[in-house]
Order: C-alpha cells, then sequence, then structure tokens
C-alpha cells in the first residue's frame, strides 16, 4: 500500500507567496472607471497565478505530489455584477499550470467553501452554487487537468435529513455533466455521517471522501472498520486512488477545531487500519500549519515505525 501525503493551498515556508489575494466588491465598486476596475483584477489574478506557480514549484522540489489549489485564486470570477472574462485573459497562464502539474505527476484538487449548496430551500442559493462550481470545473478545463476533483459537503438538513437528501439528488441531476462528473462528496462534523453520505455516493456514483476527524465527531456508532471498504470501492472506476482527509482536534478528541500538527500515532493508528484494505491511497493533511506539518508527520512517522519505506519526502509504503 503506498501512501502520499498532501496540504492545503499556503505554504508556509514561503511566506511573502499567496494564491488567495483578494479583491472585495465593495473596494472594486469605488474605483473611479471600468479601466481601472479591471486593471485591478486583471493585477491580483495575475499575482495569485504567479504565486500558485511558485508553490506548485516549491511542491515539486519537496517531493510533494498532492496539494489543495485555494478557491480564492481569481478575485470576483463568479459575481454576477462583475462578469469579467478572465477565462480568455489568463488562457496561456492556466495551461501553463496544468501543463507544469501534468509533467510532475501531481494530484491537485480543489475544496469549494460551504457557502455552495447543491440543496438548498432557496433557490438562489442553488444557482449561485451552480456558477461557483463552474468556475471550479472551467479551472481544471482551463488548466486542460481532466483528472480534477472538487470536494462538497451535503449540505442543508432543511425539511429533514430524508428530504434534503432527496432534494440533494433532484437538484444534482439538474446540474450539467462538467460539474457533476468532477464532484466528489465528503461527511462532515455536524450534521451527515459517513454512512449517509456513502449512500449518496452510491446512488450517485460519485467518489466520497472520507474525512477521519469529522467521522469521530459524527458517526452514528459506526466504525472506520466497518465504512471503509465500501467508501473505497466508490472510487473503483476512477483513475486516481481514494482520498482521505486527515486533521486532529485542537482541542480534546471531539474538538471540531483543527490542531496546528497532526497527531502522529493516530495517524498511524488509522494507516493500519487501511492497510487491511491494502489499496493505494492519498490523504488531504487539513492542519493549520499546512506544510509545516506534513514534513514534522513524515518525521514523526520515520521515527514511530522505522520499517515503513520511505519513497520520498511525502510517500511511503507499507
Amino acid at each position: 500500500m503506498r501512501v502520499r501525503l498532501g496540504y492545503v493551498a499556503i505554504a508556509l515556508n514561503l511566506p511573502k507567496v499567496t494564491s488567495s489575494s483578494n479583491v472585495t466588491y465593495t473596494f472594486y465598486r469605488k474605483l473611479a472607471t471600468e479601466e481601472e476596475k479591471l486593471n485591478k483584477l486583471k493585477k491580483v489574478s495575475y499575482s495569485n497565478i504567479m504565486d500558485l506557480k511558485k508553490i506548485l514549484e516549491y511542491n515539486v522540489e519537496n517531493q510533494i505530489h498532492f496539494y489543495r489549489i485555494t478557491s480564492a485564486l481569481i478575485p470576483l470570477a463568479t459575481h454576477p455584477d462583475v462578469n469579467w472574462d478572465y477565462r480568455k485573459i489568463f488562457a496561456t497562464d492556466f495551461k501553463l499550470i496544468g501543463d507544469y502539474i501534468k509533467t510532475n505527476k501531481m494530484r491537485v484538487d480543489t475544496h469549494p467553501d460551504q457557502f455552495n449548496v447543491i440543496n438548498s430551500v432557496d433557490e438562489n442559493v442553488v444557482e449561485n452554487t451552480k456558477r461557483n462550481l463552474l468556475f471550479h470545473s472551467n479551472l481544471f478545463k482551463d488548466m486542460d487537468y481532466p483528472l480534477g476533483k472538487m470536494v462538497l459537503h451535503v449540505g442543508s438538513v432543511a425539511g429533514g435529513k430524508e428530504a434534503a437528501l432527496k432534494r440533494f439528488v433532484k437538484n444534482f441531476n439538474t446540474f450539467p455533466q462538467e460539474i457533476t462528473s468532477k464532484l466528489i462528496l465528503e461527511n462532515d462534523d455536524k450534521t451527515f455521517t459517513a454512512v449517509e453520505t456513502l449512500k449518496l455516493c452510491k446512488e450517485l456514483d460519485v467518489p466520497m471522501v472520507l474525512d477521519v476527524h469529522h467521522h469521530r465527531c459524527n458517526n452514528d456508532g459506526y466504525t472506520i472498520e466497518e465504512i471503509l471498504p465500501d467508501i473505497m470501492d466508490t472510487w473503483r472506476n476512477q483513475l486516481l486512488p481514494p482520498k482521505l482527509h486527515f486533521s486532529s482536534p485542537k482541542d480534546g478528541p471531539y474538538d471540531r477545531k483543527h490542531a496546528d500538527f497532526i497527531d502522529a500515532k493516530d495517524f498511524i493508528e488509522f494507516i493500519e487500519i487501511c492497510k487491511k484494505i491494502d489499496k493505494d491511497i492519498d490523504i488531504m493533511l487539513e492542519a493549520k500549519k499546512k506544510d509545516l506539518a506534513l514534513f514534522d508527520l513524515a518525521d514523526s512517522i520515520k521515527a514511530l515505525r522505522k520499517n515503513w519505506k520511505w519513497i520520498d519526502t511525502s510517500t511511503f509504503e507499507l
């Protein structure tokens, strides 16, 4: 079984690099002319794209093959009152980013923000969600990166879980294939459990991401051992291995907030459960210290499991 570790968005070893610089709509509206507005959007977006390239180069230099791209790469990309043609303006830049990802055999994905709710009872929210998810889908298209996926939670529980799940299926089936083919669903720490999310994934035939910490906070009494084989099986027709999320609680075992680093003993215990299934997996570390947490975890594993074989900085076998 081969395990690859990844991290989210920000490389803390690159302190002056960010791919998430923003332009608020309030600031945008205060600019005097349309030319000023467009130039500001272009300047910030270009800076974000160039810094994304720097982060990807840093990942390659440090043998990190799995990475989550920020959802804030292009300011006001989906704002209905802005509607600027960033895709045409940065077409070459997106293609170069995609070529770099593919040349270096990296896996990248995105995680649209929590206000994207496919099963909302508010039609405006559903339409905004469609628009936002299309941004992510178009990003993968413009990068010519067909393996790109976006992680989403099930969302609203308005009207009760049964009604909410039916609403998700109904709305999902109205979304364009360019969105639905990219979606993977994740259990959450308050409402939809891993078992409920798994059932939905089976019905829609989409892969599921197990968030281990969310499962510990919200699980209906099911153990990871009981559900993990079926979750892995949702990836059976995918070109990439199953992906999972792992974080450690900040304060106490059921604290929903993420800690700065990963509890190595807890992580190893989980990996040894995965070994029983013995499939390659990619694990996104959702720790506050980002890349630093990845390096720290790798060092701890090497000290605690000296017989595990390391392929490179972020990849090991057992």
